[in-house]
């Protein structure tokens, strides 16, 4: 087998049937499987994977044992040569996986591969590539200042050699995962994918961006950026630097003021306000048409759009590459998409990166 893609599944059912939907269709032709774990939600996921999708191998933990965890409870029952770590809010193309394929079997050496992550409004994700954090470029994080800590030296659409990738998207060969033990469990969740991508970068392994194929990413959905989050992360920073680095006293202490004065400040995930704006469905369907909240009318192309206009994407005609290709157009003038999976009855989306995203159902 060449494939395996694990997806690890806690509450969000909506966006999981449509990764699922996804995942299924760039899997065509190639020779694979799908394993969801599924860290005890409460929300119907597992019964939604058993009711339409019978093929997945679906695995139920009775409790929520963390990131690293499951996800080798997963691999440890993969068959693929490869095995892609794929967060569940993720849509992917329907040529990405075979891209990967074709480049891994080009490479020497090969670490882990990721690629170019939007989030839901078509934006790039700076932290689709990496530099590894050491305590210099951590501290700057801490009080804002990125720039360091992602490789902007790579161009999104570039494919190079990179340090640090992100959890969300993961693609190696299964030998390499075993090899470097999976997923460090002394990280219940954040910090997992840098330890990874780093003892991967240690032992000698290329670590790749990959910014030919691009995979929406809602990055809001899967990250509550609230207290919680911000204590979790630096505390997985600080697990990171005991293990890596030699132990340093003072950036304990500041991580921990840090940590005090940003969560008073800190705002919670962004929650959608009601809103009035135009409903659009874009399919390639001759009836697709201009959805008001009161009065349907037809819509002639995309250039009659503007910022007032939420586009809401027909999965049932269109590639899901496509849809991807038209969240990044210049041409549109909204940042504001939906997406209909196929056969669903709702549509589902975020704004942002940090948007916790918005399921409507009808």
């Amino acid at each position: 087998m060449r494939l395996s893609v694990v997806i690890l599944n806690y509450n969000v059912r909506y966006f999981l049937e449509l990764c699922l939907q996804s995942v299924g269709a760039a899997l065509d032709g190639i020779d694979s499987e799908i394993i969801v774990i599924d860290n005890d939600s409460k929300d119907g996921s597992c019964a939604m994977v058993k009711e339409k999708f019978p093929s997945v191998t679906l695995i139920e933990n009775a409790s929520n044992v963390g990131f690293s965890k499951a996800n080798n409870q997963a691999v440890k029952v993969a068959k693929g040569e490869y095995v892609c770590i794929l967060n569940p809010d993720t849509v992917v193309a329907e040529d990405t996986f075979q891209s990967l394929l074709d480049f891994a079997e080009q490479q020497i050496d090969l670490g882990i591969i990721g690629c170019r992550l939007i989030d839901g409004a078509g934006k790039f994700l700076p932290e689709s590539k990496r530099n590894i954090p050491v305590i210099k470029i951590a501290v700057k994080k801490i009080f804002g200042n990125s720039k360091a800590y992602y490789a902007n030296h790579i161009n999104e659409f570039d494919t190079a050699k990179v340090e640090v990738l992100v959890g969300a998207f993961m693609f190696l060969k299964r030998s390499l995962y075993n090899c470097l033990d999976g997923f460090d469990e002394d990280y219940f969740m954040y910090g997992e994918d840098i330890d990874f991508s780093f003892k991967a970068h240690k032992k000698g392994f290329n670590n790749y961006y990959f910014g030919s194929t691009s995979v929406i990413h809602y990055k809001g959905e899967s990250t509550q950026r609230n207290a919680v989050y911000l204590k979790r992360f630096y505390g997985a920073m600080q697990i990171f630097y005991k293990k890596h680095f030699k132990y340093n006293r003072c950036f304990d202490l500041l991580v921990s003021i840090a940590v005090k004065l940003l969560v008073r400040v800190m705002p919670m995930n962004k929650q959608h306000p009601e809103h009035k704006k135009k409903l659009v469905l874009i399919s390639t369907h001759p009836e697709a048409r201009l959805v008001n909240t009161l009065n349907p009318s037809v819509i002639a192309s995309l250039e009659e759009l503007n910022s007032s206009s939420e586009l809401i994407f027909d999965a049932s005609i269109l590639s899901f590459k496509a849809i991807i290709n038209q969240m990044q157009d210049p041409k549109v003038k909204t940042s504001i998409f939906k997406i209909q999976p196929k056969n669903c009855h709702y549509i589902l989306g975020s704004n942002s990166a940090d948007s916790v995203g918005e399921v409507i159902q009808f």
